[in-house]
């Protein structure tokens, strides 16, 4: 399992198009990608679900990622939040 840590810096939070180009990012990967704010936590490859999380600018999430590809799906997913958020 590979884990990071990110803080969102979007004015917006995680909002629909970074969120959008995000999941578009990790669902070509095998892995499982769990997002956690505080003690709540979602699938991060569904995006209302991901969306309905009400992370906002601050606030610092932490994603797990785990499968037979969570090297460079971490790497992606590391990426995408910085391009996006």
């Amino acid at each position: 399992m590979k884990e990071f840590q990110y803080t969102i810096n979007d004015e917006n939070g995680i909002h629909a198009r970074p969120a959008g180009i995000l999941v578009k990012e990790i669902k070509g990967f095998e892995s499982s990608f769990t997002v956690w704010k505080g003690d709540k936590s979602c699938d991060m490859k569904k995006l209302m679900k991901l969306m309905g999380m009400g992370i906002k600018k601050g606030d610092t999430i932490t994603v797990k990622v785990e499968g037979p590809d969570e090297e460079a799906a971490a790497e992606a997913a590391q990426k995408a939040f910085e391009s996006n958020f």
